[in-house]
């Protein structure tokens, strides 16, 4: 297998890293708020805000990559 080949597999992996960590850290958002520091909540929502914002062309790119030529 050609390493152009694997390139997105990679990518489709690293986008599936990608969601599971904003999951992972939208939950300790979640902890931190029950525990009265709401403004810290809210700038991790923020910064996820990027992965939100990012992902419809991530997903898009991988489709196109992974479409036969």
């Amino acid at each position: 297998m050609p390493n152009s080949d694997l390139l997105p597999s990679l990518l489709s992996k690293l986008n599936e890293n990608q969601l599971a960590l904003e999951a992972a850290i939208m939950e300790l958002t979640l902890w931190v708020e029950q525990r009265g520091a709401a403004d810290v909540a809210d700038n991790v929502r923020g910064a996820l805000v990027a992965i939100d914002r990012n992902e419809e062309f991530i997903k898009m790119t991988l489709a196109v990559m992974m479409t036969p030529e």
